[in-house]
């Protein structure tokens, strides 16, 4: 999950996505969530955010077998587990 969110409801997003995700870096957190959670997710951040001027975009992947993450760089957390 990554995400543009007007600076007032930052910290709000950041606290609705890390009950289901794990933040990676600023703006980004990353997972894995049953169908479920992900449609609770995902309603929870509607109810935060303003969908005129916010933006949230997933990145679903349904198996990891044709997924390959590169980092340059710092890695932030090391957990890796993708939604």
């Amino acid at each position: 999950m990554v995400y543009d969110i007007e600076e007032d409801r930052v910290n709000k997003v950041l606290k609705v996505g890390r009950r289901y995700l794990t933040w990676i870096q600023n703006s980004v957190l990353e997972g894995e969530i049953t169908d479920a959670k992900y449609e609770k997710l995902k309603y929870e951040l509607k109810n935060v955010i303003n969908e005129k001027t916010d933006s949230i975009i997933f990145y679903v992947n349904r198996t990891e077998r044709y997924l390959r993450k590169e980092i340059i760089g710092q890695e932030k957390n090391r957990e890796s587990m993708i939604i």
